[in-house]
């Protein structure tokens, strides 16, 4: 049995695996929210008490940097270690990974059902890939192609410095650079980000919000209300807001595609993508990810791809966990 958990900003979901005929099958699956516990150690337990499991293989993907065993996930006050949930577990190793990189180690198991192809580029080629996911933060891995498989690998990407392209997202640089000093791309792309972007459109005093949609913000999640009233179109400030958050979103993913060179395909994961789907199949993602220059032509070549299915960073971190059973399976 193998024990899996994509543990992000806001919520942790674990999950037990069976691998059967070379495929990975849920046994259960719990979802907590993180602001209720202390540690990761005490979900797990609380998850593996509940269900009386006994894994034999573990894997987290962590929203934050992993290194030599630790990781501090970069928006929870946590302190996870590999060897104490071992100990806890009673296992020889528990893996610990950045969690881009399980939704890079979930690509390779995607069902033609999982994805949504926004470019198909050019059929046939092979190469690296990347992922971009947007969510709590932002999120960024590469997959090497090795000539036979694809072995991810974790970065911090989503950290590197904004580059505004055009006078409204020097504005909006200028004001988010007065609020936090320095500028990443996860405070632009992101939840808190769409966030920021409309507290700094509203700024102008041009920019009224409807009295309806003020309404629900009182007491909500700010950002599912101007996503909601943007594609609902509702809310010509929020509609503003969400084009300005796609824009950068498709322009660091063309970003992303070329530093990894990804003919393999550039995969837009993350909680984000499949609830605005309908807004990242018009023009102004693509337009953004494309408008590189004379490096135009490459990134046409290269698959871009949203990842639809929500279990794609646990089906990475209990495929991670079970690489050399997958590789005794021929799944490589």
């Amino acid at each position: 049995m193998i024990l899996a958990g994509d543990v992000g900003g806001t919520t942790t979901r674990l999950a037990a695996f069976e691998l059967t005929g070379g495929r990975l099958r849920v046994v259960v699956e719990q979802t907590y929210r993180a602001a209720d516990y202390s540690s990761l150690d005490e979900v797990i337990a609380q998850f593996v008490a509940a269900h009386a499991l006994r894994p034999t293989h573990a894997c987290c993907g962590i929203s934050g940097p992993v290194h030599d065993g630790s990781a501090k996930p970069t928006n929870l006050p946590w302190i996870i270690e590999a060897n104490s949930l071992a100990r806890q577990l009673h296992l020889p190793t528990f893996e610990l990974i950045n969690d881009l990189e399980a939704n890079a180690w979930g690509v390779a198991v995607l069902e033609p059902a999982d994805i949504e192809t926004l470019n198909a580029g050019e059929s046939g080629v092979r190469g690296n890939a990347a992922v971009i996911a947007a969510g709590t933060g932002l999120g960024e891995a590469g997959l090497f192609w090795d000539g036979r498989h694809h072995r991810p690998f974790a970065c911090e990407g989503g950290h590197g410095d904004f580059a505004p392209r055009n006078g409204l997202e020097i504005e909006l640089l200028q004001y988010l650079s007065k609020k936090f000093g320095r500028v990443s791309y996860e405070r632009v792309v992101s939840g808190q980000g769409l966030c920021n972007i409309y507290e700094f459109l509203c700024q102008t005093p041009d920019r009224e919000e409807v009295p309806e949609v003020a309404a629900a913000m009182r007491g909500q999640d700010l950002a599912a209300v101007i996503s909601d009233a943007a594609l609902s179109r509702r809310s010509p400030v929020c509609m503003l807001a969400l084009d300005t958050m796609v824009s950068i979103y498709g322009a660091e993913a063309g970003n992303v595609a070329l530093k990894f060179m990804a003919y393999g395909g550039l995969y837009v994961g993350g909680g984000i993508a499949p609830k605005i789907i309908v807004k990242l199949r018009d023009e102004m993602f693509m337009r953004a990810f494309l408008t590189k220059g004379r490096m135009q032509p490459v990134l046409s070549a290269m698959p871009v791809h949203v990842i639809m299915n929500p279990n794609t960073a646990l089906l990475g971190a209990a495929r991670c966990a079970s690489h050399q059973l997958w590789s005794t399976a021929g799944q490589g």
